[in-house]
């Protein structure tokens, strides 16, 4: 089976890109999936939680990651991609030069948005940059708090984006952080819990729209 690239943007910083990223790629690893993540966000969010796994978990418990980036990260997607059947990108938070590859490169864009004017907004950005690249792009609906009202006129905002809206959206849960202090994803964490049924059920609407 050829591998899957899966590219996590968002212009936006505090969106939850990189928690998006930690716990889809847990939730394949426990599908039997092998999994790499290339961590080309200058902030390496991915890379200390993986160091916290290796030092917690042991160090054959979690994703390969790379930190290769520039241009040299399309060579080492196609590496990456030979011996994984799923690889992630959590790009940087920008629509710069590494972003483009990382758009450039990926069978699908997720991007993460939290339920404001604002957020929905600064997506922008990058689905234009998905547009040019002839990628398709899912819109996830992420910390989204309890009893979060979305107005009709927020939910037509979006659609007038011309992306896809996940079926599947992410509440705004504790049960995340604490996952991360633990070098753990949360269908590991509280395995039994809403958020770990959120992000599951996102894992597999994801697999669906790649085929």
């Amino acid at each position: 089976m050829a591998a899957k690239i899966l590219t996590v943007a968002q212009q936006k910083g505090g969106a939850g890109k990189t928690t998006l990223a930690v716990n889809l790629a847990v939730a394949y690893l426990q599908a039997k999936k092998r999994v790499a993540v290339a961590d080309i966000d200058p902030q390496r969010s991915f890379t200390m939680w993986h160091a916290l796994r290796q030092e917690l978990q042991g160090e054959d418990s979690g994703p390969t990651v790379s930190t290769v980036a520039g241009w040299k990260l399309a060579v080492e997607i196609d590496r990456l991609k030979r011996d994984h059947d799923v690889v992630i990108i959590d790009s940087p938070p920008h629509a710069e030069t590494d972003s483009k590859i990382a758009v450039r490169q990926a069978e699908l864009v997720i991007v993460p948005v939290q339920p404001s004017p604002m957020d929905v907004w600064a997506t922008e950005a990058i689905l234009d940059l998905a547009l040019q690249e002839k990628v398709p792009a899912l819109l996830v609906l992420n910390r989204v708090p309890p009893r979060a009202n979305l107005t009709e006129e927020m939910m037509f905002e979006i659609r007038d984006y011309g992306a896809k809206i996940a079926r599947s959206q992410i509440g705004n849960r504790v049960g995340f952080a604490g996952a991360m202090l633990k070098g753990l994803g949360v269908t590991e964490f509280q395995n039994r819990g809403r958020a770990a049924q959120e992000i599951r059920a996102l894992s597999k609407e994801v697999l669906r729209l790649t085929g």
